[in-house]
């Protein structure tokens, strides 16, 4: 089964240039409905009402990080909970890697990154493309 490039992404970064990096790495590989939000409160109100088939969260953010979005979506009892969630960051802690992965998330990417580590990545999450 290939991929729906016509599903929703949400990509959230308090970075505007990273968001229009990300959203143009995005349209290179096909996929146009994208949507933005500049922090993880922004970010759980757009989730909260409309279906994403990925998120694409940086990390460090404020007031709200992309490991507290993490945490929020997953711990959710809607069914928004089980939403395929990236996270993005500039750290390649150990530690970062094991509390994303405690708190579910499905890949990470450490910037900076190109079109094809995103498309492995999200390949890795969504299937082949």
């Amino acid at each position: 089964m290939s991929v729906n490039k016509s599903i929703n992404i949400l990509i959230v970064d308090d970075y505007t240039t990273m968001l229009r990096i990300i959203k143009n790495l995005l349209k290179q590989l096909g996929f146009d409905n994208v949507d933005e939000a500049t922090d993880g409160t922004a970010a759980l109100e757009k989730i909260k009402n409309k279906e994403y088939g990925l998120v694409i969260s940086d990390w460090n953010m404020e007031p709200m990080t992309g490991l507290e979005l993490l945490k929020q979506v997953r711990g959710s009892e809607a069914a928004y909970k089980n939403v395929p969630f990236i996270m993005v960051t500039a750290e390649s802690k150990t530690e970062n890697v094991v509390a994303a992965k405690q708190a579910g998330v499905n890949n990470y990417i450490v910037k900076p990154f190109n079109a094809e580590t995103l498309k492995t990545k999200i390949a890795s999450v969504l299937g082949e493309f």
